[in-house]
């Protein structure tokens, strides 16, 4: 039996909602990278990195192949980094309407 497309789509947003998995696909929009330098620019332990990448990777998000004796990440699709670029205009929106909020509250404050 076939998973809805709703809840395929919710498990991959469950999947990205760990700010070292979205770190680590920040990073790999810059190319591929190795699994030491994802760690060098991310602060955390290397076994939770190396869960994190699992996660993503179970998930088809990411992909790995063997460049020598390194282990290269590398995003599986340029739709990933639109995905990223999307949250951002979308954050930035909603913060733009927050901060509108925040004025309108504050002159509305000295009228009342």
């Amino acid at each position: 039996m076939s998973v809805p497309l709703y809840q395929a789509k919710a498990e991959m947003f469950r999947t990205l909602g760990h700010p070292v998995r979205i770190r680590v696909l920040e990073l790999l929009q810059d190319g591929p990278k190795p699994v030491r330098s994802l760690l060098a620019e991310i602060d955390v332990e290397a076994s939770n990195l190396s869960q994190q990448l699992a996660v993503l990777r179970r998930a088809g998000i990411v992909l790995t192949y063997r460049d020598g004796p390194l282990v290269m990440y590398a995003l599986s699709t340029p739709d990933v980094a639109d995905l990223l670029a999307a949250g951002r205009r979308i954050l930035r929106a909603v913060l733009a309407d927050r901060d509108g909020l925040l004025v309108e509250l504050g002159s509305a404050g000295t009228e009342a």
